[in-house]
């Protein structure tokens, strides 16, 4: 008897706990601003049906998304309308505990329905959905507790703390956004100011190269020039244009000394054997007896006699001449002052275009390696300038592709292709996703499968304004 009374009063009890929660809840109750107090229980109950009382025309319906369009299939009536517009059933038959829409629809507070769908309103933390099935399993889904209303699952009320740690996440975050969204704008200043130097940078290389290019044409002429003049000077010699060489005296002697192999201060038989050839047998050495008629038929001979006699036979250069006289050390050619001018000169000139054609080539590298970078695209405004030339590592990794981000958010992936070849076959690949930040950094590197990576890298440029505007969780 006393078991049967305290059955009764626990019935009792939790009729009147179900009765408090509402099956139909008021306009006020778990859609609006009452809801279940923190840390309060609800154990097992009541029929779940519907009230026909004539207050119920205020009421919202337990299960359903009291806070969007739905809210207007649970306006109380004397029917209801499944919402997919199957079938017309009495509003009393909802949430009766029996599926009578087939889109579960009628039984948004009940299990009945194996497509139906139970709202958690949650207040204080994220309201979603749960599968009709899940209420009243004995397991707690909803924070609120309101899927166990008739269970006898014992389910603590945890939105509100829950919502607590939510909210100061979510603070955190905003406060790296702002944080973010400041050192970003200042970036983007820098970006700006950079973009405008390299531009100026690139006017001025273009400049320095026209003017080289008008200097490159000037040396060139002036090579031409100057090769022209050696050609000329060593055709005439070669020749024999005695007039090139006779008024000078510094050049007999010169070729003099150049024949007085012992520089004893005279010419012997010997000396002139050993240097002077015929022109049209290079090879044949003289004999003594050619020698001596070159010698004007004396055994020695000094300057003053060499320059009277021999001096002009070899200007003349149509018998014999000094061997080697095509450019070796010691010719006739080399020893003429014309000559080694002339030859001054074109070197002199050959240098001054080499140092011009090399400081061109350097500055149409310096124009064509900055035009490249100019034409990246670094954002909207300039933001990942900065970015170029540097190199973030985690680990063995290094970065720095092309944009892959969605049309909203372009800027907000990037993908390297065609990396160092993968040792099963294939190249690396890498997915940068840019996060927004206070520092710039690569937080994370995974390799979901072989040889394609994904990178996590923190900027403060990937804070966007728009998350600032929405909230990044709107519906706390």
């Amino acid at each position: 008897m006393a078991a049967q009374v305290a059955l009764r009063r626990q019935q009792a009890q939790e009729e009147s706990e179900a009765r408090d929660l509402r099956l139909l809840y008021p306009c006020t109750g778990i859609g609006g601003e009452a809801g279940i107090p923190q840390g309060s229980s609800i154990s097992a109950g009541v029929p779940v049906s519907v009230s026909s009382s004539p207050a119920a025309a205020c009421f919202d319906v337990f299960g359903s998304e009291n806070q969007k369009d739905d809210k207007r299939f649970y306006r109380e009536r004397k029917s209801f309308l499944c919402i997919d517009g199957s079938r017309m059933i009495p509003f009393e038959q909802v949430n009766d505990d029996y599926c009578d829409c087939e889109d579960g629809s009628d039984e948004p507070g009940t299990s009945a329905c194996p497509r139906g769908r139970f709202y958690c309103t949650n207040l204080g933390f994220r309201p979603h959905y749960i599968p009709s099935s899940r209420v009243n399993d004995g397991i707690c889904d909803c924070c609120d507790a309101s899927d166990e209303y008739n269970s006898h699952a014992r389910c603590q009320n945890t939105c509100w703390n829950l919502g607590q740690r939510e909210r100061a996440y979510v603070e955190g975050q905003m406060r790296t956004l702002d944080e973010g969204l400041r050192l970003k704008q200042q970036l983007i200043e820098e970006g700006v100011l950079l973009w405008r130097e390299k531009q100026a940078q690139l006017r001025e290389l273009q400049q320095v190269a026209e003017d080289l290019q008008v200097k490159l044409e000037e040396h060139r002429r002036k090579k031409h020039e100057a090769d022209r003049l050696k050609e000329q000077t060593l055709k005439a010699l070669e020749a024999g244009d005695g007039g090139l060489i006779r008024h000078q005296n510094s050049s007999v002697a010169s070729i003099f000394h150049l024949l007085d192999s012992n520089k004893d201060g005279s010419l012997t038989v010997d000396e002139i054997k050993a240097k002077v050839v015929l022109v049209h047998d290079e090879q044949r050495v003289l004999s003594e007896d050619e020698a001596l008629a070159l010698l004007d038929r004396g055994h020695r001979m000094d300057l003053s006699k060499f320059q009277s006699t021999l001096w002009d036979v070899l200007t003349r250069g149509d018998t014999v001449k000094i061997k080697d006289t095509q450019g070796a050390p010691g010719s006739l050619s080399s020893e003429d002052p014309h000559l080694k001018a002339a030859d001054r000169a074109a070197e002199w000139e050959a240098t001054n275009l080499k140092k011009v054609e090399e400081a061109y080539e350097t500055v149409n590298m310096e124009i064509s390696d900055l035009q490249k970078k100019l034409a990246i695209d670094y954002g909207t405004d300039w933001e990942f300038l900065f970015l170029n030339g540097q190199c973030y590592k985690l680990k063995v990794y290094e970065m720095w592709g092309m944009w892959t981000g969605k049309p909203k958010n372009h800027y907000s992936q990037m993908v390297y292709e065609n990396g160092e070849p993968c040792w099963q076959g294939g190249s690396r690949s890498t997915t940068v996703t840019l996060t927004c930040g206070t520092e710039t950094a690569l937080r994370s590197v995974k390799e979901p499968s072989k040889c394609q990576y994904i990178m996590d890298f923190q900027t403060p440029v990937a804070c966007q304004p728009v998350l600032k505007q929405q909230g990044i969780h709107s519906e706390l």
